[in-house]
């Protein structure tokens, strides 16, 4: 049980052992280096690249295990059209195309507009790339990591606790039980050591 052993300690312990092992990280690190540069507003690495980052360290898996891509968040409400993004996702692909999983680059500020089609149910428009997090399917999930004026800054709305007891946990301010459910059995597949709780 040595990978629960910051289980349980104070959020500033954890968010401290969070930096330390993401900082650290040879994806994280370099993805939080170019996406410094990209500078787009509001910008956060956002869910499975951390977390998943923190279980691969706890229980001595290579970097990477596990993780399908890393998704970068932003927030501009300035011009909410498709070509405006992805002018910032073809400009993303070549600034991460040296790192070993792909960048999806998401502007926050668009989410209401595809959201429904996509899971079935509408969604308001979000005020910032932070309120986003609170949305995820899973409280688990829901951690950010940012270079903020070169300092690292962590949002973390239901806190860290979840992610070093290895326990997925179901947010319910949405319907999105098929998504926690997925995520859960997936997770279970690649870290055993995880606890998915029921909707």
């Amino acid at each position: 049980m040595e990978h629960l052993r910051y289980k349980g300690l104070p959020f500033e312990d954890q968010r401290q052992v969070l930096l330390d092992i993401l900082l650290a990280d040879p994806i994280v690190r370099p993805a939080l280096a170019v996406a410094e540069k990209l500078a787009l507003p509001q910008w956060m690495l956002v869910s499975g690249a951390l977390y998943n980052s923190v279980w691969n360290h706890l229980t001595g898996r290579p970097a990477g295990h596990g993780i399908k891509d890393l998704d970068l968040f932003y927030f501009d409400g300035a011009d909410l059209s498709w070509e405006a993004e992805d002018v910032h996702i073809r400009r993303g692909n070549e600034a991460f195309a040296h790192l070993p999983l792909p960048v999806e680059i998401r502007n926050q500020a668009r989410v209401h507009l595809w959201f429904e089609d996509h899971f079935g149910s509408p969604r308001a428009p979000l005020g910032s790339s932070a309120e986003s997090l609170e949305h995820f399917a899973s409280r688990t999930h829901a951690v950010g990591l940012a270079l903020v004026d070169g300092a690292a800054r962590v949002w973390a709305p239901f806190g860290l606790d979840d992610v070093f007891a290895f326990r997925i946990t179901p947010n319910h301010r949405n319907d999105n039980r098929a998504t926690h459910e997925a995520k859960g059995r997936r997770a279970r597949e690649m870290w055993p050591e995880v606890t998915v709780l029921d909707w």
